[in-house]
């Protein structure tokens, strides 16, 4: 699974909304952005998809992904002197449909679960995808 590093920056805005951008330096001209952290992180993860599955179907070429050292080396953006905080991406598929299967759990690890909450299907799906990313 490849990894891209994205650049998460707070955006104080004009109007009073706030906010993170999200850019990836291997895929100029691609930016996301979120209200929140956690909103971002997510348009990161599903704008990544999707824009790799477009080149891909246009079948341009998806880069490689670059080391932080060859981005501060090479990428045209690149400010030091930002307050970034750096995130490693992965190229995670956009997921439209849920299937339904079949698992064996531990019963205290189900008790555990459901302490917590009364959907364990939601409760798993978020920590996997929390786990892969």
């Amino acid at each position: 699974m490849k990894s891209y590093i994205a650049f998460f920056e707070y955006v104080n805005g004009k109007n009073g909304k706030n906010g993170y951008s999200v850019v990836f330096p291997d895929f100029p001209g691609f930016v996301t952005a979120g209200d929140t952290y956690e909103e971002a992180y997510r348009m990161a993860h599903e704008g990544l998809a999707a824009h790799i599955k477009f080149l891909e179907k246009d079948n341009t070429p998806v880069p490689e992904p670059r080391t932080m050292e060859q981005i501060e080396n090479t990428w045209k953006d690149w400010k030091a002197d930002n307050d970034y905080i750096v995130v490693s991406i992965n190229k995670l598929p956009v997921v439209t449909k849920a299937r339904r299967i079949n698992i064996f759990l531990n019963e205290e690890l189900l008790a555990q679960i459901d302490m917590v909450t009364n959907n364990r299907s939601e409760y798993i799906s978020k920590i996997l995808e929390h786990s892969f990313s």
